[in-house]
């Protein structure tokens, strides 16, 4: 299973400017978490933000926050409670037939949608972007935790987080697995500008 840049969506999970020094390689864990953004935006895959508790923690990393779609302020350890998944879902699709003219119990159901595939990165690796990500798998949704863009203040418990995410179905992956398998191709439009993010 290889991801689509058409199927996914980028989720960049508190990277906030007074939390960032107190986690272990940081400065690699931004870069990553910005290889992401940039390559999404290229490619069209929209990005999301979230910020812990903002008025205590400051918001997202500038460089990153501009590259966000929107970003949801959260308390909740998991954005999920906070609304992220409703962002997620794609648009029901309508009844298939003309509803006006056929009674409801006539008309076909809608097919559903597949579920998305979020990529998803952040900080701290074993407390927001565990909770988010296992909400999501809640969710039904295809979750892929890029662990090069992730970070916790210990090594330990963000290994701890990618033991436990691989464990309840989550795809673990590397900034440039997520950006080649997008691209998909060498003859991809955006190929020499994505892969001189990673030069």
């Amino acid at each position: 299973m290889l991801l689509q840049a058409a199927a996914s969506q980028l989720v960049l999970v508190d990277y906030q400017e007074k939390l960032m020094p107190a986690i272990a390689g940081h400065a690699e864990v931004a870069a990553n978490a910005l290889r992401l953004a940039q390559a999404a935006q290229l490619l069209e895959v929209p990005v999301w933000g979230t910020e812990q508790n903002p008025s205590r923690l400051g918001p997202n990393l500038p460089a990153l926050r501009a590259l966000c779609k929107r970003t949801l302020a959260k308390m909740h350890f998991s954005a999920v409670p906070e609304g992220l998944a409703e962002w997620l879902r794609p648009p029901a699709a309508r009844p298939a037939g003309n509803a006006r003219s056929l009674p409801k119990h006539l008309q076909k159901p809608a097919a559903a949608p597949e579920p998305p595939s979020i990529v998803i990165a952040g900080c701290e690796a074993h407390v927001c972007l565990l909770q988010t990500a296992l909400d999501l798998l809640g969710e039904e949704m295809e979750v892929w935790v890029v662990t090069d863009a992730c970070g916790s203040r210990t090594e330990r418990n963000r290994d701890a987080a990618f033991d436990r995410l691989a464990g309840a179905g989550a795809e673990l992956v590397t900034t440039e697995m997520v950006l080649f398998e997008w691209l998909e191709t060498a003859e991809h439009p955006q190929f020499k500008a994505v892969q001189a993010l990673i030069k």
